[in-house]
């Protein structure tokens, strides 16, 4: 494949990628009086029965794993999957969608300046005074949202609430500014497997997680809602199935792809599909346009992307050479 098809195609997965799993930020907004844990937990535990069938169907590359393999698999999901989507369905229960949205929105340049930091001989290194503009652009944009949604909050609002929502989405920053780099090393060490594998072996290392996570929260009581589904069963057995299925194993699998395709700064920047399609699944769901201020954050929102976009990786030469 050559260069320019390795960015086209690696491009179009990343923005699959994005608009599918722009649907995990639905979920808390739809089951607003589940807990943060229970909808983690059932994501994945959904997650990983939809792996079984599919782990059954490619057994032979499946079986072509090593112990090492599934370590890693399960590191992944552990803190990718699993405390990811509980600090990120949290913070959406506690500030709204936008503002978590668009924390999580940063890391296309986080990622970008932590592979920066260690992946410079391997992918190349960005110019940092090409960055600085972006995280400009980026955190100028942040406090417009931020300011935007104080101003919608009732004058009775619970601000330490708010707070503290801004806060584990910050959580969800760390968790998935580690995943995509481990993710990546894995992929680039191992250029002959298939990234559809890797996907399926993700679900099936997040199963037994899952399950133990939710056994325990049902031992604990549910999170005060009745076990095992909660009040609203049907929704949210489907919802969990619906977003085990296209926002976990397709949505990992088109970004196994990308993955491969470009280097880790690059793909880390294009995150910022997801960012785009969370911000407007959650203004559909509020039944109207966003404001101003928020409109013009999330322009700077794209805009410190695009300017980073434009600069790429320069290689290092090799002492000596």
């Amino acid at each position: 494949m050559t260069p320019r098809a390795a960015l086209v195609s690696g491009t179009g997965f990343a923005l699959a990628a994005g608009l599918m799993w722009g649907l995990v930020f639905v979920a808390p907004l739809l089951l607003p009086h589940y807990p943060a844990a229970l909808l983690s937990f059932g994501r994945y535990l959904a997650f990983g029965l939809i792996a079984l069938p599919l782990a059954w169907i490619d057994r032979e590359r499946i079986a072509e794993l090593t112990r090492a393999d599934w370590r890693e698999a399960a590191r992944l999901a552990l803190v990718g999957n699993l405390l990811y989507y509980l600090f990120l369905a949290a913070a959406i229960q506690h500030a709204g969608g936008p503002l978590p949205t668009m924390i999580i929105g940063t890391l296309p340049v986080v990622i970008a300046v932590a592979s920066n930091l260690r992946d410079a001989r391997r992918d190349g290194r960005l110019a940092w005074g090409r960055l600085a503009p972006s995280l400009v652009l980026i955190a100028a944009g942040i406090a417009l949202v931020n300011r935007a949604e104080m101003r919608s909050l009732a004058p009775d609002a619970d601000l330490g609430r708010y707070a503290v929502g801004a806060a584990l989405a910050l959580g969800a920053v760390v968790c998935w500014t580690w995943y995509p780099l481990r993710n990546a090393d894995w992929l680039r060490h191992h250029p002959g497997r298939s990234p559809r594998t890797w996907a399926t072996a993700q679900g099936i290392a997040t199963l037994p997680l899952a399950a133990l996570g939710y056994a325990g929260l049902w031992a604990l009581g549910g999170g005060g809602v009745a076990m095992p589904f909660g009040p609203d069963a049907l929704h949210f057995i489907a919802l969990m199935f619906v977003i085990g299925l296209f926002a976990s194993w397709l949505g990992t699998l088109c970004w196994n792809e990308a993955s491969q395709r470009l280097p880790t700064t690059l793909a880390a920047q294009l995150i910022v599909f997801e960012t785009l399609a969370a911000l407007s699944y959650a203004f559909v769901l509020r039944g109207r346009w966003p404001g101003a201020d928020t409109g013009l954050g999330i322009a700077l929102l794209v805009a410190g992307v695009m300017w980073a976009l434009r600069s790429r990786p320069l290689p290092i030469a090799a002492p000596g050479g």
